[in-house]
C-alpha cells in the first residue's frame, strides 16, 4: 500500500515526545508498504535544522513532508487552537500533492481530520482515523473548551469524523467504545493501544547503574521512583509533591525525579519549595529524548504515571506505562479505567486511590520493601511487553485496519 500518514507531532527516539507513529511507520515500512508523512517540525527541532515552510526528509525509509511549525506544551490553549488550524489548512493543500491508496489520520488534535477527510473525498480512497483522545469531551472535562458554541461545533465534527471514516482505531478499550456511541459498525473499529518498545528498553542493568553515577548522584543507595512526562493541567504533578511531603514522614529511603516540562512546571517547583521536599526527596530534570528514558528508568525502581481526578481520562492509553513495562519497570497509577484494572489482574505494579496521601505513600514503601511482590511484578511487566502490549503486535492491529480499508 501507499499510505499517506497525516500526524501533526511526528517523533523520533531522539525526541522529547511519543514515537507511536515512527514505530508504526516503520513496521510498515519493512514490510514492503511505502509511508509518507504530512506532519510539522514541533518535535524534530533538536535533531534537525528547517527552512520556512515545508521541508523533506527521508527517515529510514519513511518519507516525511514537515511544516516548520515550532510547538511548546507551554502554549496557551487558544495558541495551540490557531497552530491545528494553520496546520490542517497548510497540511491539506500538501496532502493533496500525495497519491496513495489509504489516508492514515491520527489525533491528536481532531483538526487532523481535515485535511484528511478532505483528501479522501477529492481523491476517492479510504481513511483510517485513528483515536489517541476522545476530543472534545477532554477538553471541556478540564474547562479549556467553555464556549457551547464551540463544544456543539465539535461535537458534531467529531461524530461526522468517524461516521467518514472507512475504518477506525481506538488506542483504549474506552475510546472503542466512544467510538461506537456515534452510531459506527464495531466491524468498523479496531483495538490497537500504544505499546511497549522491547528493543529499546530492553538493556542491561548497568545502564541504569552507570545512569546513577553520571545523573543522579543525589539518589545514594535510595529507591528511585521516576515521573517522566508532561506538567500539565490534566497531569497534576502537584499531587507528587504531596507524595514527596508524606514520604519525608513515612519513607526516607525513596527519592522522586520528574523530567518532564509543561505549564504548570514552575509553579509545581515553588510548591516543592515550600513544602520541603525540593532536592532533598523530590527533583526535578529537564525534558529527555526517549533514547535517555531508557536510561532513566532502567535507574528506576518503579514509574508513576499521574492524571487528576477527571474521569474522561481514565480512557488514556498512556505512553510512560507501556515504556515502563518494556524497560520491567512496575508501575504504579493514581487514576482508574482500563489501565487500573491490567495493572491489578496481572500484578504488574500498584494503584494508588488518591483519597488520603498517606496511604498512598504506605502504598509505595510497602510495595518497594516486599521483595516477593517486587520480583513478581517485574516478572509480569516482562511478560505483558512481550506478549501482549509489544509494538509488533499492535503494528500488525494497525496494518490490518488500513488493508482491510483499502479492500472495503
Amino acid at each position: 500500500m501507499k499510505i499517506l500518514y497525516l500526524h501533526q507531532y511526528f517523533a523520533t527516539p531522539n525526541s522529547n515526545a511519543g514515537t507511536r507513529s515512527y514505530e508504526m511507520a516503520k513496521r510498515l515500512t519493512a514490510n514492503g508498504h511505502e509511508v509518507t508523512f504530512v506532519t510539522s517540525s514541533a518535535y524534530l527541532m533538536q535533531e534537525y535544522t528547517f527552512s520556512k515552510g515545508w521541508n523533506y526528509l527521508e527517515i529510514e525509509g519513511i518519507k516525511l513532508h514537515i511544516l516548520h511549525l515550532p510547538y511548546s506544551n507551554k502554549d496557551a490553549f487558544v495558541k495551540r487552537i490557531l497552530k491545528f488550524l494553520r496546520f490542517s489548512y497548510a497540511s491539506t493543500i500538501k496532502a493533496l500533492q500525495v497519491p496513495v491508496d489509504v489516508v492514515f489520520a491520527t489525533s491528536t488534535p481532531l483538526t487532523i481530520a481535515i485535511p484528511g477527510l478532505i483528501h479522501s473525498k477529492l481523491k476517492k480512497v479510504p481513511m483510517v482515523f485513528e483515536v489517541r483522545d476522545l476530543w472534545p469531551e477532554l477538553p471541556v472535562a478540564v474547562g479549556a473548551i467553555k464556549n457551547p458554541v464551540i463544544i456543539k461545533l465539535a461535537q458534531w465534527f467529531e461524530k461526522y469524523t468517524y461516521l467518514n471514516s472507512t475504518k477506525l482505531i481506538g488506542l483504549s478499550p474506552g475510546m472503542c467504545e466512544g467510538i461506537l456511541k456515534h452510531g459506527v459498525a464495531s466491524e468498523d473499529v479496531y483495538l490497537a493501544t500504544n505499546s511497549c518498545d522491547v528493543s529499546l528498553f530492553n538493556v542491561e542493568s548497568t545502564v541504569g547503574e552507570k545512569y546513577i553515577k553520571s545523573r543522579l548522584p543525589f539518589l545514594r543507595a535510595r529507591k528511585l521512583v521516576v515521573y517522566t512526562g508532561t506538567f500539565g493541567l490534566i497531569n497534576d504533578v502537584n499531587y507528587l509533591v504531596d507524595l514527596a511531603a508524606a514520604m519525608k514522614k513515612i519513607d526516607r529511603n525513596i527519592c522522586f525525579v520528574a523530567a518532564g516540562d509543561g505549564m504548570q512546571k514552575e509553579a509545581i517547583i515553588q510548591k516543592a519549595k515550600s513544602r520541603n521536599v525540593y532536592e532533598e526527596n523530590l527533583y526535578f530534570l529537564d525534558p529527555v529524548p526517549k533514547t535517555e528514558i531508557v536510561s532513566l528508568l532502567s535507574a528506576a525502581d518503579l514509574s508513576l504515571s499521574l492524571f487528576g481526578p477527571v474521569e474522561e481520562m481514565w480512557h488514556n492509553s498512556a505512553n510512560k506505562l507501556f515504556d515502563a513495562l518494556a524497560s520491567g519497570t512496575p508501575v504504579c497509577i493514581n487514576y482508574r479505567g482500563w489501565q487500573k484494572e491490567v495493572i491489578e489482574e496481572s500484578n504488574c505494579g500498584i494503584v494508588l486511590n488518591r483519597e488520603s496521601i498517606d496511604d498512598d505513600g504506605q502504598t509505595i514503601s510497602n510495595f518497594l520493601t516486599d521483595d516477593y511482590r517486587y520480583q513478581l511484578a517485574k516478572k509480569q511487566c516482562f511478560h505483558l511487553s512481550n506478549n501482549v502490549y509489544s509494538r509488533d503486535i499492535m503494528a500488525l492491529q494497525v496494518e490490518k485496519a488500513l488493508q482491510e480499508a483499502v479492500d472495503a
